[in-house]
């Protein structure tokens, strides 16, 4: 059946009775505490690997490269520095992780859709205990590669439903905050991990078995918070449970006065459970428009080259010769950096807006990442692949910019817009693809930057740079703002953006969908529609102008009305 779009056809950016409870905040500290699985993983595992005693035990050769200065494996000294973690079972064991969240990332879109956003985040928090018992007792890299597999389902899981969730529970108004908490998350569980990381280096031979078995923290986090966290208004109407969809609504809302979001939601909901294939309609002409921007975002996101620098992070010092508890702390510094740059992004989103910081993020990374290249090309050369203070000092501060750009840009948005971009009947596959594409270019990252930064040497910091310069063209002409403007309607600002407009499929749609009223669902939301907004009728289509507005003579004018289309 060909799929829809539900949307509020008032003016975009309008605010329903919305207001920013402590129940809502509650709620969106749980939804953001999803991403303590991902950033506990991210963070944890390049300082472990970079551990002496995890190195000796399971990876020989990397440890023997390292106290022998690398010069078996190659005489020259400043390759050898390059060279010396270039080992793919290493970058296996860090990669595995993202195949197995790509995989639980797909296939939790079906599950999300049928049972709700509540039972994947307890299974999410319950495979990332798991794995963390596993790690922690590992006595081969099997071992560890099975940890790190279950540790992925549970952040595939998480990544999918969190963001999801954030985005259906906040008010509108506050929507690009509220969802970025998850990132927020992100980044404070690499600051734990850095700071657990250092404190374990100094227990010899079981630190890296503390460090990887703590991760069963946030795993409990998750778990407990899924169990006490309700469903959210959307999906409860998505799967028929209206009165329960009120009742949360209302206690979310802080009023009583629910009807016209709920209207929208219902309107929404009813388009969603007539499209039965959500992952199969993902590909049809009306939504390629999101799934291209959803696509490119996550690749883009990747080929900053922020992840290869938060994974090997100590790894990267220490071929920089850096020592190697030095390395660790300055891990701890980028992830102090991390933690509040986020900030800054959950404090202006919704009122700078998404392109803004996207734009400006990438100048940042930019000239931080050639200045960090250059320094490598003239200097490690000249020291012999041994960098002194004043010159790894520097190398030090130019990642922390290079992290701030991304931490209050691409970092946070990378979730959020791609997430709020999704109409609701497909919204659940949408995200799954999101995780899936995200999990697929962070392998991608995962197994291939070592032997890039032995390859490539100083030039990798080039090519990633060069990366930036494109996706910030591609931001800047390509990319809707959908600051302020109410989630179920973001849709229309495809329809009257330059290029997007182009396409028949997303101009051409008409504002009624003529779809009937063939499931149990569409019954019922039929015979409570009209309700929830005394005096509301099934409108007929109008086209609008450019500026979102209905036309003179128009029945939608007033943006109180809905359609669907």
């Amino acid at each position: 059946m060909a799929g829809a779009v539900a949307v509020s056809v008032g003016k975009p950016g309008k605010r329903y009775n919305a207001k920013m409870t402590a129940y809502v905040w509650f709620l969106c500290l749980i939804g953001g505490s999803g991403g303590l699985l991902l950033g506990y993983d991210n963070g944890v595992i390049g300082g472990v690997t970079s551990m002496e005693a995890f190195q000796y035990k399971f990876f020989r050769g990397v440890y023997d490269a390292k106290e022998l200065g690398g010069f078996h494996v190659n005489p020259n000294p400043v390759k050898a520095a390059y060279c010396s973690y270039n080992n793919q079972v290493l970058q296996l064991v860090v990669s595995s992780l993202y195949i197995s969240a790509l995989f639980s990332g797909i296939i939790a879109s079906k599950f999300a859709r049928m049972y709700g956003r509540k039972p994947v985040n307890v299974v999410a928090g319950a495979f990332f205990i798991v794995g963390a018992g596993i790690l922690a007792g590992a006595v081969d890299v099997a071992m560890l590669v099975v940890g790190r597999i279950l540790l992925g389902v549970g952040v595939g899981l998480c990544s999918l439903v969190m963001p999801m969730y954030n985005a259906e529970v906040a008010p509108p108004h506050l929507r690009g905050g509220m969802n970025i908490l998850f990132q927020w998350f992100v980044t404070f569980g690499i600051l734990c991990a850095g700071l657990i990381n250092y404190g374990c280096d100094f227990i010899d031979t079981w630190g890296w078995r503390l460090a990887l078995g703590l991760a069963v923290v946030p795993g409990a986090i998750v778990f407990l918070g899924g169990l006490v966290m309700p469903e959210s208004p959307s999906s409860l109407i998505e799967r028929g449970h209206f009165e329960k969809a009120r009742v949360v609504l209302a206690k979310i809302r802080g009023t009583n006065d629910v009807d016209e979001e709920l209207a929208d939601i219902t309107e929404a909901a009813r388009i969603s459970n007539l499209a039965p294939h959500p992952m199969r309609n993902l590909f049809k002409p009306q939504y390629r428009p999101q799934l291209t921007i959803s696509l490119l975002f996550m690749m883009f996101q990747q080929f900053t080259g922020i992840n290869a620098i938060i994974f090997y992070a100590p790894v990267l010092f220490n071929s920089i010769g850096s020592g190697h508890t030095a390395s660790l702390l300055n891990t701890v510094i980028i992830g102090a950096v991390n933690v509040l740059s986020t900030v800054v992004a959950i404090l202006v989103v919704d009122r700078l807006g998404r392109k803004f910081l996207l734009i400006a993020g990438v100048v940042q990374m930019v000239i931080a990442e050639i200045v960090v290249g250059i320094t490598l090309k003239y200097e490690f050369v000249k020291y012999a692949g041994q960098l002194p203070n004043g010159p790894s000092i520097g190398i030090l501060v130019c990642i922390c910019v290079f992290i701030a750009g991304f931490a209050w840009s691409w970092g946070p948005i990378g979730w959020l817009y791609p997430t709020e971009i999704q109409p609701l009947e497909v919204r659940a596959a949408a995200c799954s693809f999101n995780v899936a594409m995200n999990m697929l270019f962070t392998f991608v990252i995962g197994q291939c930057f070592v032997t890039m930064l032995c390859t490539m040497e100083w030039g990798v910091f080039l090519f990633f740079a060069g990366m930036c310069v494109i996706m910030g063209l591609w931001a800047a002409l390509l990319l809707p703002e959908t600051k302020g403007v109410e989630i179920e309607s973001v849709f229309r600002l495809f329809q009257n953006h330059w290029f997007w407009s182009k396409f028949p499929a997303v101009k051409n749609m008409s504002a009624v969908s003529s779809l009937p009223y063939n499931t149990k669902m569409g019954t019922e939301a039929n015979a409570i529609g009209p309700a929830l907004v005394p005096g509301a009728a099934r409108l007929s289509a109008q086209p609008l102008p450019h500026n979102g507005n209905a036309t003179n003579g128009s029945p939608l004018v007033g943006g109180n009305s809905k359609t669907v289309i």
